[in-house]
């Protein structure tokens, strides 16, 4: 874990003194995620947040995106991982601008990691820019980044009680997405009713798709869902989104 976001702190140091700590970072954190927001929309840039635990397919997810929907809008990426540059390097092998952020021991980005990101980024030539923030189910949820959505991945090898057990993930959340479905006839434990059942325990009403990187039709949902939040932005901000013929 990290020591940037506390959650490395024990029960050595007083709660009071953690809680201020805590208080302290958010707070400045937030001041940058509203600077990232307000660049973000003087450009016309849909910044979504891809969240999930460490495997759950977020790099595959955007890769078929950009095969997708890549020759009708400007697409860009921010990576986050603890190390290397293996994610980046595969958006890049299919013509899309990516930058690595390497965290180290942090398991979370953070808003003045994005702003350093944004500067490495055409901003004027991107609609759509993802964030795949490092693989973990608790810390990036706590991070404004001055993204417009979190979209987080439930995958079905992780079992469908994530989000009871996973909670503050999982109410951040503004699009779920139920990846891997390919392999819910092998996997007899998972249930997507089940999945929904904790959703509703834990009070999150957001929309749920279930997908599949195996083919276009099973990942519709995403698709659709995804070109609706950009035109929704595009007239709001004067976005010029590529057509289809350009």
């Amino acid at each position: 874990m990290c020591t940037s976001c506390g959650c490395q702190e024990t029960g050595s140091i007083p709660v009071t003194e953690t809680v201020s700590v805590r208080a302290g970072l958010l707070e400045e954190n937030d001041h940058v995620a509203r600077h990232n927001r307000e660049h973000f929309l003087s450009h016309g840039v849909l910044v979504v947040n891809l969240m999930s635990s460490p495997g759950a397919g977020k790099t595959s997810l955007l890769e078929q995106t950009i095969d997708a929907l890549g020759a009708r809008y400007g697409i860009g990426v921010i990576e986050g991982d603890l190390a290397t540059e293996n994610d980046a390097e595969r958006i890049r092998s299919r013509g899309v601008p990516a930058v690595q952020i390497t965290t180290g021991n942090a398991c979370h980005l953070d808003a003045t990691m994005i702003h350093a990101a944004l500067h490495e980024l055409d901003l004027d030539a991107i609609d759509i820019l993802f964030v795949e923030n490092v693989g973990n189910l608790v810390c990036p949820a706590a991070f404004d980044l001055g993204q417009d959505f979190n979209v987080v991945l439930l995958s079905t090898p992780e079992g469908d009680d994530k989000p009871g057990k996973y909670p503050v993930m999982f109410r951040a959340a503004d699009l779920i997405l139920i990846s891997k479905s390919d392999l819910l006839p092998y996997l007899t434990d998972f249930s997507t009713n089940r999945a929904a059942a904790y959703l509703k325990d834990i009070g999150v009403d957001v929309p749920v798709k279930v997908v599949s990187i195996e083919s276009h039709s099973a990942l519709s949902g995403w698709l659709e869902w995804l070109e609706d939040a950009v035109r929704e932005r595009a007239p709001a901000v004067g976005a010029s989104v590529r057509s289809a013929a350009g």
